[in-house]
């Protein structure tokens, strides 16, 4: 036997019949809280800041990972190199 039971409430009429807490003004202020704290992070950070921060040493943590690739890829050569006599 199966029987089903459709029930036709909002999501707040539900919450207050299982007696659950009403979280939405809990919610929205922290998500304010998380919104003032994004703003007063944007308006202290100048676009050189976020450059120098994503880039610490700008074209020379560049030339660095490119050589550091170059050095990992020569050796992989190597050992297949190696391998192959």
């Amino acid at each position: 036997m199966k029987v089903t039971v459709d029930i036709d409430c909002t999501p707040e009429e539900a919450r207050t019949f299982l007696g659950l807490p009403d979280l939405r003004p809990m919610q929205d202020r922290v998500l304010k809280e998380m919104e003032d704290r994004m703003v007063a992070n944007l308006h202290a950070m100048e676009p050189e800041a976020l450059f120098r921060t994503w880039l610490p040493a700008g074209l020379q943590g560049l030339e660095q990972i490119q050589k550091a690739f170059w050095a990992h890829f020569t050796n992989l050569a190597a050992m297949r190199e190696g391998e192959s006599k």
